[in-house]
């Protein structure tokens, strides 16, 4: 699993150290693994190390000798390095490791920011050292005027040197992923002691490229985690498995209140989703002409009448495809909420939820609806605000309604009302296709209907009460990622349309469950043989 911290955790689990006089070795451990990190990826593009030009964009703090040290590093390597000071002061041990080791030191002027935009624009790799975890607010000034003419020479000339951040891309705020000011985006992001929250959070992720966690010894002084991200073999732990003996009734049964004379096809997906994700049975209610479709689609779906409380299921979804004049399956939805059971809430049945509602309701909206939600709760967030500032804007949804919240997009966010965060992504940019979020409402559907009584693979991951709710849903939002991610992969890289995800599903669940099956023989492999 991957766990990210926020600023203020980081710098609380360095202050043991530095108080023992640690603080030039975490520097010098940083440093060295961002400089592997550069090498490393130089060499993956098969560039030529000796001669190749770095060009380190210096800030005044750490942050600062942090990249300094690091270009000494590279210096020693061979490789022609110029140290851009953006401040009017620098660390003075990394300077002076930089200039020892035959760096090539520039202060920021404006006569001189013309020219050092277009040595870093044409550099073979440029590292990000400005800003650091305590900063905010963002570049300002002189910095800023840098940062947009490499981008824009970068962009006219188009150059694609490697882009490297030290521990965060400047102006990147570390707790919630917020950006101020112009951000270099960068390909790689190192960063040290633990990932720090705001890279997994869009629109801090847009910028960070992939991100290398380097350890620098901080590591067993850090508290429990800001956020989560859930890895295949986490996945393998989560995902529910049928006993020997078990029926349809056992493996869960959903039930689904979705589509309408409008949208009959959001019914079909979402069931789909949910078949493909390993519940027992799924009970659709709806209008006539939908649960004709539905039958004609999906004959494994048992349609039925009547209401929920007259139909027998573990879990329910409901809202995918239903508009505000539907009202008898809103009246269905408001019922299926108030059951008690566990409900993935979607779409059409969000601007019907009660005021508060509970850690098992998921709610599974876009940015769009996210900011009509917070609009009927009496709270002024556009779809503006909410994108640029998706994990504070999950977390006060979570906070203001009792209900697990699921938040899409390019990087998916869900949070539980008492403070458990995942981030999922997992996906492709294909995702973004009319019907995804119906078989994504299906597959967290079947899984909340397959949860039962069994906690203990969660405890297991360090997941705690009701934050399996939110976990039951990351695996959702993971799987289907995958899903699509590898039907998309099958069409050469192309299109995918939402069924497509349905159809990939089952085999990405056997890839990942067969890390679990794997694990459970390694387990068992020293018992005796049957004889």
């Amino acid at each position: 699993m991957i766990t990210a911290y926020t600023g203020t955790q980081v710098r609380a689990a360095e202050e043991p150290l530095l108080a023992d006089g640690l603080g030039d070795v975490l520097m010098q451990r940083a440093a060295y693994g961002l400089a592997a990190a550069v090498v490393n990826e130089l060499k993956s593009r098969g560039s030529r190390l000796n001669g190749s030009r770095v060009v380190v964009l210096v800030g005044k703090g750490n942050n600062g000798g942090d990249g300094l040290y690091a270009g000494a590093f590279l210096a020693a390597r061979g490789m022609r390095t110029t140290a851009v000071l953006t401040g009017n002061a620098a660390h003075p041990g990394g300077l002076a490791a930089f200039e020892r080791a035959g760096g090539r030191v520039q202060r920021l002027t404006e006569a001189e920011l013309p020219a050092l935009a277009a040595e870093a624009a044409g550099a073979d790799a440029v590292i990000d050292a400005v800003l650091g975890t305590g900063a905010k607010g963002g570049l300002r000034g002189s910095a800023a005027h840098l940062i947009d003419a490499i981008t824009a020479t970068r962009d006219a000339e188009h150059r694609d040197g490697l882009l490297v951040a030290c521990d965060l891309p400047s102006g990147i705020d570390a707790d919630t992923g917020e950006a101020a000011g112009p951000v270099l985006p960068a390909d790689i992001t190192v960063t040290f002691g633990g990932a720090k929250t705001g890279l997994l959070a869009d629109p801090g992720a847009d910028y960070a490229g992939r991100v290398l966690v380097v350890e620098i010894g901080i590591e067993e002084h850090l508290p429990a985690p800001s956020m989560r991200r859930l890895e295949e073999a986490d996945m393998a732990r989560l995902l529910p498995h049928p006993s020997r003996r078990a029926q349809k009734y056992s493996r869960g049964v959903l039930g689904v209140v979705a589509g309408s004379e409008n949208y009959p096809g959001a019914a079909v997906l979402a069931c789909r989703g949910a078949l493909a994700a390993g519940v027992g049975m799924v009970r659709y209610l709806g209008p006539p002409s939908v649960a004709d479709l539905v039958r004609q689609s999906c004959p494994e779906v048992v349609c039925s009448t009547g209401t929920v409380a007259e139909n027998r299921v573990q879990a329910w979804l409901v809202g995918s495809g239903m508009g505000p004049h539907d009202h008898e399956q809103l009246t269905r939805a408001r019922d299926a909420i108030a059951s008690d059971l566990p409900v993935v809430a979607d779409a059409g049945a969000l601007p019907a939820l009660p005021a508060m509602l509970a850690p098992h309701v998921v709610l599974t909206p876009h940015a769009g609806e996210l900011a009509s939600l917070f609009q009927r709760l009496g709270h002024g967030e556009d779809r503006e605000a909410v994108e640029a500032g998706t994990l504070a804007a999950v977390r006060q949804a979570a906070v203001r309604t009792g209900a697990t919240v699921l938040l899409k997009g390019a990087t998916t966010l869900v949070a539980a009302p008492w403070g458990t965060t995942f981030s999922q992504a997992d996906g492709t940019p294909w995702l973004a296709t009319a019907g995804s979020g119906d078989v994504l409402a299906g597959v967290i559907g079947a899984l909340l209907a397959q949860a039962g009584a069994d906690v203990g693979r969660f405890t297991d991951l360090g997941i705690e009460g009701d934050g399996r709710w939110a976990a039951i849903a990351a695996l959702g939002a993971a799987l289907h990622g995958r899903a699509g991610k590898a039907a998309s992969e099958a069409a050469s890289g192309g299109p995918i349309a939402a069924g497509g995800i349905a159809d990939a599903l089952p085999e990405i669940w056997g890839k990942v469950s067969m890390l679990s099956n794997y694990g459970a023989w390694k387990r068992n492999s020293h018992s005796q043989p049957l004889r």
